[in-house]
């Protein structure tokens, strides 16, 4: 990643990168004419565009230069006054820009944001052979057709250009993530990136425990689609059909284990893993631990959380402790359990490469997380979302999202039950995406 703010000094900086050496160098006023004449003479000699600029006279006596072409007046001015005559370079106003003769393809990628004080840096890039992808976010995982070409060049060096761009290890990582070629349903690597996911919340094969559990598999995933296509591009957003398996059930019995939680073999979950993806629907494995903790139960699930399609949900209403059981007391988790499992899931998207994952914290007391302003949100492989659970009437619902919009650390995103039977009456989706802040995730029950 080069760190720079200017367009002189991102021209210099991208020149320096990669060239070694270069008989000619082409100088172009800061004006969008001479610019874009400069690009094409740059295009046609194989050569670095650059800018009038104290730094870019030793960038030219770095190369080598024998020659400085310049592109508008005050180019011509600089580059008169820095080499005069029998000192240094030829200078001389540059001919008309020759075709751009075939060169071998770079082993380089540069990354710009498309910002026009890039446009000297860029010309540089493409004028010996590197390929310029656009990022506007300085993310590449955020932008599916970036990962794509990324994927697609396999290029030994990818360069970031300016401080939109992370710091050089974070960007490291981001890119050998990006390279990978792997998407997220809804395109790119970051889940919640300019979309809402919209989910069918449940167990399959118990409808008592939500609408996900009401069909089998195939029906589901056509309903996910369906419930997704009642949000699509409201608020300006795409929605992605999403379910949220509830994976651990909590149980008012101990079971053979006596953590009053019973956990689906993750082998009778794999079809609904395997079905969703094929279906670019994505997957949120929700956990109920009884009084088993978080991250025992997470880590049983490894080999279905290690897929780029699937999140993972806490449901602190059944974290229980020794004394107590479930449906008798709303339980609690502190904000150093969900650090710990928030921990192993970003180390296991990294030891992956994978794309960032949905890490969604149920809640509709202030009491079931009563420490979450030490929840660690800076997670880059993790978005970390508070789903408001509460049902009732609107004015109850409301009241417990702006209790729980209050606080917190920033970072969060947000989310938002809808209950078909116990909400009276359930939010239509524009009255749901209306709520403030406007939800990212929005499940059914």
């Amino acid at each position: 990643m080069l760190g720079v703010t200017t367009a002189p000094e991102a021209a210099v900086a991208l020149s320096a990168h990669l060239l070694s050496s270069s008989h000619r160098v082409v100088v172009a006023a800061d004006e969008p004419a001479a610019l874009e004449r400069g690009a094409a003479v740059a295009a046609g000699l194989a050569a670095p565009l650059l800018l009038p600029a104290p730094a870019t006279a030793a960038e030219v006596q770095r190369l080598g230069a024998q020659e400085v072409l310049t592109v508008g007046q005050a180019a011509a001015r600089w580059a008169r006054e820095t080499f005069p005559d029998g000192d240094g370079p030829r200078v001389r106003e540059a001919g008309d820009p020759r075709p751009a003769s075939a060169r071998r393809a770079s082993d380089t990628v540069v990354l710009l944001t498309g910002a026009a004080w890039e446009s000297a840096a860029a010309a540089t890039a493409r004028a010996v052979g590197a390929q310029v992808l656009t990022v506007p976010t300085g993310d590449p995982r955020a932008h599916a057709a970036v990962v794509d070409a990324l994927h697609a060049a396999g290029p030994q060096h990818v360069v970031g250009l300016g401080s939109a761009f992370a710091a050089p290890e974070l960007f490291a990582e981001r890119v050998e993530v990006a390279l990978t070629g792997v998407q997220v349903p809804g395109g790119g690597q970051l889940p919640l990136a300019q979309r809402r996911l919209i989910a069918l919340y449940g167990h399959p094969g118990t409808p008592s425990l939500g609408v996900l559990g009401e069909q089998p598999l195939q029906a589901a995933l056509a309903r996910a689609r369906e419930f997704a296509g009642r949000y699509d591009g409201l608020g300006g957003l795409p929605a992605v059909p999403t379910l949220e398996i509830i994976t651990t059930v909590a149980s008012d019995s101990p079971g053979a284990d006596g953590d009053y939680s019973n956990e689906a073999d993750p082998a009778e979950l794999k079809p609904w893993v395997d079905a969703a993806e094929q279906a670019g629907i994505a997957v949120i494995l929700d956990l109920q631990p009884g009084r088993s903790d978080f991250l025992a139960q997470a880590k049983r699930y490894e080999s279905l959380l290690a897929r780029p399609h699937v999140g993972l949900a806490l449901d602190p209403e059944w974290k229980l402790r020794p004394d107590q059981r479930p449906l008798r007391q709303i339980g609690a988790v502190s904000a150093a359990e969900v650090n710990g499992v928030g921990d192993w899931l970003a180390q296991l998207v990294r030891e992956n490469d994978l794309p960032q994952k949905v890490f969604l914290l149920h809640q509709f007391r202030t009491s079931m997380v009563p420490d979450r302003d030490l929840v660690n949100t800076a997670r880059d492989e993790l978005v970390t979302v508070v789903h408001a659970d509460g049902h009732g009437t609107p004015a109850m619902k409301h009241a417990t999202y702006r209790a729980l919009t209050a606080g917190g650390p920033p970072g969060l995103v947000w989310g938002w039950k809808n209950f078909l039977d116990e909400d009276d009456p359930t939010l239509s989706p524009g009255e749901t995406v209306a709520v403030d802040p406007s939800p990212v995730f929005i499940s059914y029950q």
